[in-house]
């Protein structure tokens, strides 16, 4: 990881909604959902039992491919910004 900064900011952003108690909109979930996984190069299939859930998985993945692991760690950190702090 080249930026560090980034990469620790982005941490604590995780850190922060894997801690937050009140209930996400599913878009902000999907989308942070999206850029978690992008963010970790993680490009394995959707792992839900439920194929609606997958399906929207899924959409949510290719909605977000076009963005770089750094871009997806910004993304998710103004995501969580904007509408969860």
């Amino acid at each position: 990881m080249k930026n560090k900064k980034l990469y620790n900011e982005y941490l604590k952003t995780v850190d922060y909604i894997n801690s937050y108690n009140d209930p996400i909109p599913p878009d902000i979930l999907l989308k942070l959902y999206a850029y978690y996984r992008i963010a970790n190069k993680n490009h394995s299939s959707p792992g839900s039992k439920t194929p609606l859930i997958n399906a929207f998985k899924a959409n949510a993945l290719i909605q977000a491919k076009k963005y770089s692991v750094e871009d997806a760690m910004r993304e998710y950190i103004l995501l969580v910004e904007k509408e969860l702090k």
